[in-house]
C-alpha cells in the first residue's frame, strides 16, 4: 500500500468539510495542523507520550465540538490552539500528572529535554519570535508564561510577585500590540 497523500484545503473548504463531517476534512485537519498543535501541547506538558495522547484528545474534541466553532469570533487555528492549550493545562493540573511528574527519574528528565529540543513548536519559523521581541520585557515574560508555559493569571501574579490586575493589563497590552501587526 502506498503512503497517503497529504491533504491541504483552504480554511473555508476545511471548515465546510468539518461541518459536514467528511473524512477528507478530518484528514486535512490532521495533515495541516498536527505538528503545530503537538508543539504547543508538548511545550506545556513536556512529556512526549502525554503530548501524543493529548494531541489525539484535541482532535477528537475538535471533531466532536466543531458545531460550536464560530468563524465570526476568530480564525480556526486560534480556536484549535485554545482547545489544545486548555486540554494540556487541564492535564498538568490533574493529580495523576502531578504525581507522575514528581516520581519521574533523572533518566527520563534527560530524555524529555532532548525530545523537547527536537519537537517543540519553533516560534522562529512562525515569525513570532521577532514580533514578541518588539514587546516590552514585562509584557514578554507574561505572554510567555501564560500562552507558552500554561500559567494562569493568578499563578503569574504569584510567581512574579505583582498584582493580578497588573498581569491582566500587561497581557492585554501585549495582545493589542501584536494585533496591530496583523491588521
Amino acid at each position: 500500500m502506498s503512503p497517503r497523500t497529504k491533504i491541504s484545503l483552504s480554511e473555508d473548504e476545511l471548515v465546510m468539510a468539518l461541518r459536514n463531517k467528511e473524512k477528507a476534512g478530518a484528514e486535512a485537519l490532521y495533515d495541516m495542523y498536527s505538528s503545530s498543535l503537538y508543539g504547543i501541547i508538548f511545550r506545556i506538558v513536556q512529556h512526549e507520550e502525554i503530548a501524543e495522547d493529548l494531541l489525539q484528545d484535541t482532535f477528537v474534541r475538535i471533531w466532536n465540538s466543531f458545531s460550536s466553532y464560530d468563524a465570526s469570533k476568530g480564525r480556526l487555528f486560534t480556536w484549535m490552539v485554545n482547545i489544545a492549550r486548555n486540554i494540556s493545562i487541564d492535564k498538568t493540573r490533574s493529580k495523576d500528572f502531578r504525581n507522575s511528574s514528581k516520581t519521574e527519574d533523572i533518566e527520563n528528565n534527560v530524555l524529555s529535554l532532548e525530545m523537547r529540543a527536537d519537537n517543540t513548536l519553533n516560534p522562529e519559523t512562525m515569525g513570532l519570535k521577532e514580533l514578541v521581541a518588539k514587546l516590552k520585557p514585562e509584557q514578554k515574560i507574561i505572554l510567555d508564561m501564560v500562552y507558552f508555559r500554561g500559567f494562569t493569571h493568578a499563578e503569574v501574579s504569584e510567581e512574579l510577585e505583582i498584582p493580578l490586575g497588573t498581569v491582566k493589563t500587561r497581557l492585554r497590552n501585549a495582545i493589542i500590540s501584536l494585533r496591530k501587526v496583523f491588521n
